[in-house]
């Protein structure tokens, strides 16, 4: 086993498969944009019959989230989900190796709160959420206005160091996810940063607050890490239009934040992303399990999925 030291041999045999799957989405990276968006189709129906697992969260997450629509609708805008889910893979593929010149039409509004809220030298908080088109608006938004961003570390080696390599090539920082003090740095240091409160887990720095109604492990870090830093935080969200478009829109920085209230700020984070999700609600990450780990008060609502 390669030790902390010693990163892993990517050459060897037992990664070969993944570096073939590898070879495999760069050339569908190449083709025309209209016919990814026709094999994500397909990779959608496909999804959906055969990863019933993440079928099923989306369907509980959906149900919990949106109580006024029948079984009917629920199924239909899970549907359209995977459709969402599919066609982000083919835009991570774009977002990672596409040219400039072969990326799809896009707009980006606000701009001007963004300069707004960096007068002076502050660093900002880029606040968004996991939406489907997460890689390539974060792609679009980069070609504008460099920014740094929080990441996970992917599990496999190989993903991992294409990752790497990726994100420190065209972000003007990357900070692992737990690394809070390369955080404050940055922010402190003038940075933007994506960052993207709405997948917390059960931590010191969190609380159960609604979410679409639905009482959920929340961050309160964000606050937190405003006043440490002296950050603006400023709204970013971006979406699919029905034009094959993208539409990326930077809101005015949160005023009056934080407050002396964690929990009310966590919560108003999350009705800001509610109002987002239901611009588009296919294209919120729905199979994430977004209401798991809530402790004993709360009953568990994903069963045995």
């Amino acid at each position: 086993m390669a030790s902390a030291l010693q990163p892993p041999n990517l050459c060897h045999p037992r990664h070969w498969p993944m570096w073939a799957a590898v070879g495999f989405f760069w050339l569908l990276s190449r083709l025309p944009w209209w016919v990814q968006r026709g094999l994500a189709a397909g990779v959608a129906a496909l999804w959906w019959h055969v990863i019933r697992v993440r079928r099923d969260v989306a369907l509980v997450n959906l149900r919990l989230c949106f109580p006024e629509k029948d079984e009917r609708e629920i199924r239909r805008l899970a549907r359209a989900h995977f459709g969402a889910l599919a066609l982000g893979g083919f835009e991570t593929c774009a977002a990672w190796w596409a040219p400039r010149s072969r990326l799809p039409p896009h707009e980006i509004t606000g701009l001007d709160h963004l300069a707004a809220a960096r007068a002076g030298g502050r660093g900002v908080l880029l606040l968004t959420a996991h939406f489907t088109t997460l890689e390539i608006c974060g792609r679009l938004f980069g070609e504008t206005q460099p920014f740094g961003c929080l990441y996970r570390e992917p599990n496999n080696p190989v993903i991992a160091h294409l990752m790497s390599r990726l994100l420190h090539a065209n972000m003007s920082v990357a900070i692992h996810f737990d690394d809070l003090r390369g955080l404050i740095r940055a922010l402190k240091a003038g940075e933007i940063i994506w960052y993207a409160p709405d997948q917390a887990r059960r931590l010191k720095l969190s609380a159960i607050v609604p979410f679409f109604g639905v009482p959920s492990v929340t961050t309160t870090g964000t606050g937190r890490i405003a006043a440490l830093t002296g950050a603006a935080v400023v709204p970013y969200f971006g979406r699919r239009r029905p034009d094959g478009s993208y539409l990326l829109t930077i809101l005015p920085a949160l005023e009056n934040f934080p407050t002396a209230d964690p929990e009310a700020d966590a919560l108003r984070i999350n009705r800001l992303i509610e109002e987002q999700v239901r611009l588009a609600p296919e294209q919120y990450f729905w199979v994430h399990k977004r209401f798991k780990a809530r402790g004993p008060e709360h009953a568990e609502v994903y069963g045995g999925v």
